[in-house]
């Protein structure tokens, strides 16, 4: 793998075309610097500054947000950044498994290569696919219900040659194109599958069976309370019996602090046995 920079003239118009799409130019950092590490597969120091003096801001800003999100690399990654989730859920349904027998199959540690170049090793956190645990990713591509000699096959593949699919659909693309897509610019892949699951749309399709949907926002109840329907003054009613309730119960502590600070009046018969 090149450790070379490989920013030019045609990425730094790209760079310029991200940023004008936004009416604060620095709003485009974050696909720009997808796109740098679509070009030298990592975020390069030289990236650091071409971002930086397109958005006309210091190299130090721009590095700060490089070295928060964990999306952006600071040193060289292969080809298949494969990510396996050992997040709790994943973990105990073979998550933590499978990620151990990757590491000794591959002899790599975590946020390792291989020596081929192939393949990145990452333990992830939760990617957001519970429901199809234990959950990998390569190149931010789903790779569901994953076992450790699934997994084993699937990095023999890639390190081979073989096409892989996400069990999504799309195909497998390389880590550098990768981030080109996620720097704004389609590759052509993007309605090879569907982005979520069956599981994932079981809502989905219960609620277009029995033809539920979301409120428009232009019919939401609004204004005077009178001009609510009946669920929303149903809902109203015990909120304005607690809030009487409350009411009364300040008002009588009230009365009991002024009675208790008030001067005690004496009645004629009192002053008499006190003489």
């Amino acid at each position: 793998m090149s450790t070379r920079s490989e920013i030019t003239e045609d990425t730094y118009a790209e760079l310029r075309a991200i940023a004008a799409r936004y009416p604060q130019p620095r709003s485009g950092l974050l696909p720009m610097l997808h796109l740098v590490q679509s070009v030298d597969g990592r975020i390069t120091p030289e990236g650091i500054e071409a971002c930086a003096d397109v958005l006309g801001v210091s190299a130090a800003e721009v590095s700060g947000v490089a070295t928060f999100y964990t999306m952006y690399k600071r040193k060289p990654v292969g080809d298949y950044h494969v990510g396996v989730c050992t997040n709790t859920l994943c973990a105990v349904m073979g998550g933590d498994e499978i990620f151990a027998r990757l590491k000794d199959h591959l002899d790599v540690g975590n946020d390792e290569t291989t020596a081929d170049g192939k393949v990145t090793l990452e333990h992830l956190e939760c990617n957001a696919a519970c429901d199809y645990a234990p959950v990998m990713m390569v190149n931010w591509e789903f790779v569901d219900n994953q076992t450790p000699e699934s997994a084993v096959r699937l990095v023999d593949d890639l390190r081979s040659g073989v096409e892989v699919r996400s069990t999504r659909g799309p195909r497998i693309c390389t880590f550098k194109e990768a981030a080109r897509v996620l720097a704004g610019f389609p590759d052509g892949r993007v309605d090879e599958g569907p982005s979520a699951g069956p599981a994932s749309l079981v809502g989905l399709g219960l609620a277009a069976e029995r033809g539920w949907s979301a409120p428009s926002p232009d019919t939401a109840p609004q204004g005077d309370p009178d001009q609510r329907d009946g669920r929303h003054a149903v809902a109203e009613e015990p909120r304005q019996e607690a809030a009487a309730t409350a009411d009364a119960g300040t008002k009588e502590a009230e009365a009991a602090v002024v009675e208790k600070e008030s001067p005690t009046t004496e009645t004629a018969a009192e002053k008499g046995d006190a003489k």
